[in-house]
C-alpha cells in the first residue's frame, strides 16, 4: 500500500515497525459475528454456507472468515449475523454487558457494535443507539431491524443534545468515537488518501467533546468504553489520559491496543473507564400511547397474524410500534425506531410491518410459510410464491428463521417485503 509518509514517521517509534509495514502486505482480516438473539454459535458454525476460520479470541461469537461479499447470503437478509471486522469485537466485551441494564451506543452507525451490545443484553434491559449523521442513522435502523433487537430505541441526535435530557442516566456507555481511521486503510479505498495530521487533530477535538457528553450521561458506579479503530495517541492514549485529569470521578479499569501486526485483525483501542461517584439520573417517562381508534384497527391485524397482544402501543407517523419496558420519553427527539415496529397504517387498516417478522420467533405468527431455497430467493427478489393454505397474512421463512411478512391469498402468497430490501442473494 502506498502509505502516508507522516503516518509511518509516527509509527517508526514501535520497536517491531518492520512487522508492522509488512502486515499492509496481506488481505484485510474479517468475520462475523453470530447474532445470538437468534440462533447460538454453534448451530452458526454447523450450518454456515461460507467457510469460517476459527473463533476471535475476544469475542467467543465471533469467528474469522475469508470470504468478502457477506451481504449476499439468505443468513445476511435473516439476520443470523453481522459482518464486522475481528479486532472491532474488542471494545463490548470491556463493558461487561448485564441483562436488564440501561445502556448507550452514542456513535452507534453502522451497527456493529450496537448489535454486539444488543446480544448480551439479549433482549432485556434497554439500548439507545445514537448516530448523529441522518444517512447513517438509517443504515443503523435497518440493521437493528435485520437482526432483531427488539429492546431498542435508535436516535439521530448530537451527542451534546442528549446530555441534559439523559444526564446520570445509562449503568453503561459506549462511545466508539469517530477517527482518523488508520486501522481502515486496507479496508476502506481511499481512506489513506484523505488521511492528514490535521484531521487527526480534527478528529482528537471532536472526541473530547463525545467524551464529555458520555461523562455526563453516566450513572454512578457505571462503565463508559471508549474506542477508536486509530493509532494516534492524540487520539487514544493521550485522549484518555487527558480526560482522566479532568475527571477525577473516573479511573482507568483497563486499557487494550490491537496492533494489525500482532494479532489477526485491522488495530483498535478500547479503554475502560468507571465512574467512581456521581449523581443518579432517571428518565422522563409521559410517553402517550395509541389512541382507541388506531389501537382498535390495529388489533385487527394482529388477530390475524399474531398469537397474544402486544403491549405500549405508540403510533408514531403511520407506524405502530411496541415501546420497550421502561422505555423513557420520546418526545421532542429525533427517533427512528423504538422497540418493535408492528404494523404501517394503509388508509384505514394496518398492514404488519416487515420488522415484526424479523423480531419474533415463528412460533408467535398463526400462519408461517417455509420456503425451500429457491422460493426464498424469488421472496428476496420480490416475487410472489405459490403455496395452498388458509387465507391471511404469513410469515415467510427459509430453515426456520423469517425473511418477512406476506399474504395469503387463493393459493398465492403475495411479497410484502419492503423494495429497499429487495436484492439477488445466494445460499452456497
Amino acid at each position: 500500500m502506498n502509505l502516508p509518509e507522516a503516518f509511518l514517521k509516527r509509527m517508526r517509534s514501535l520497536p517491531d515497525y518492520e512487522a508492522f509495514v509488512k502486515s499492509y502486505e496481506l488481505p484485510p482480516a474479517r468475520g462475523v459475528r453470530v447474532n445470538t438473539l437468534k440462533m447460538s454459535a454453534e448451530e452458526f458454525a454447523a450450518r454456515c454456507p461460507f467457510p469460517l476460520g476459527g473463533v476471535v479470541p475476544w469475542e467467543r461469537n465471533g469467528f474469522y472468515t475469508e470470504e468478502s461479499k457477506l451481504g449476499r447470503y439468505l443468513m445476511h437478509a435473516q439476520g443470523l449475523f453481522y459482518s464486522q471486522e475481528p479486532s472491532a469485537m474488542c471494545a463490548v466485551p470491556l463493558l461487561d454487558v448485564k441483562k436488564g441494564e440501561r445502556v448507550l451506543d452514542l456513535c452507534a452507525a453502522p451497527g456493529g457494535k450496537g448489535t454486539q451490545i444488543a446480544a448480551k443484553l439479549g433482549g432485556e434491559g434497554l439500548l439507545v443507539l445514537n448516530e448523529k449523521m441522518p444517512d447513517r442513522a438509517k443504515v443503523l435502523a435497518r440493521n437493528a431491524e435485520r437482526l432483531g433487537i427488539r429492546n431498542a430505541v435508535v436516535l439521530n441526535e448530537e451527542p451534546s443534545r442528549l446530555e441534559s435530557r439523559f444526564a446520570s442516566c445509562f449503568d453503561k456507555i459506549l462511545a466508539d468515537a469517530p477517527c482518523s481511521g488508520e486501522g481502515m486503510f486496507k479496508k476502506e479505498e481511499g481512506a489513506a488518501e484523505e488521511w492528514s495530521e490535521e484531521n487527526v487533530a480534527m478528529c482528537a477535538a471532536r472526541q473530547r467533546l463525545i467524551l464529555e457528553s458520555a461523562a455526563r450521561m453516566l450513572r454512578a458506579g457505571g462503565t463508559l468504553v471508549y474506542s477508536t479503530c486509530t493509532f494516534s495517541e492524540a487520539e487514544d492514549e493521550g485522549q484518555i489520559a487527558a480526560f482522566l485529569r479532568d475527571h477525577p470521578e473516573f479511573s482507568l479499569e483497563a486499557e487494550e491496543k490491537l496492533y494489525p501486526h500482532r494479532v489477526r485483525g485491522e488495530g483498535h483501542y478500547a479503554a475502560k473507564l468507571v465512574k467512581k461517584d456521581g449523581e443518579m439520573g432517571d428518565f422522563r417517562r409521559e410517553n402517550g400511547f395509541a389512541g382507541k381508534r388506531e389501537t382498535a384497527l390495529y388489533r385487527a391485524v394482529e388477530r390475524d397474524f399474531y398469537h397474544g397482544e402486544k403491549e405500549r402501543l405508540f403510533l408514531f407517523g403511520r407506524e405502530m410500534w411496541s415501546l420497550p419496558e421502561g422505555c423513557f420519553s420520546l418526545d421532542g427527539l429525533k427517533v427512528l425506531r423504538a422497540g418493535i415496529p408492528l404494523a404501517t397504517l394503509q388508509k384505514d387498516r394496518f398492514e404488519p410491518h416487515h420488522g415484526f417478522a424479523m423480531a419474533e420467533p415463528l412460533s408467535s405468527f398463526l400462519r408461517v410459510v417455509e420456503a425451500d431455497e429457491e422460493e426464498a430467493q424469488r421472496y428476496l427478489r420480490g416475487e410472489s410464491l405459490s403455496r395452498e393454505g388458509e387465507n391471511g397474512w404469513c410469515a415467510v421463512s427459509y430453515g426456520g428463521f423469517a425473511l418477512g411478512v406476506g399474504k395469503s391469498v387463493n393459493g398465492t402468497v403475495k411479497n410484502h417485503l419492503p423494495k429497499g430490501l429487495r436484492t439477488v442473494l445466494k445460499n452456497s
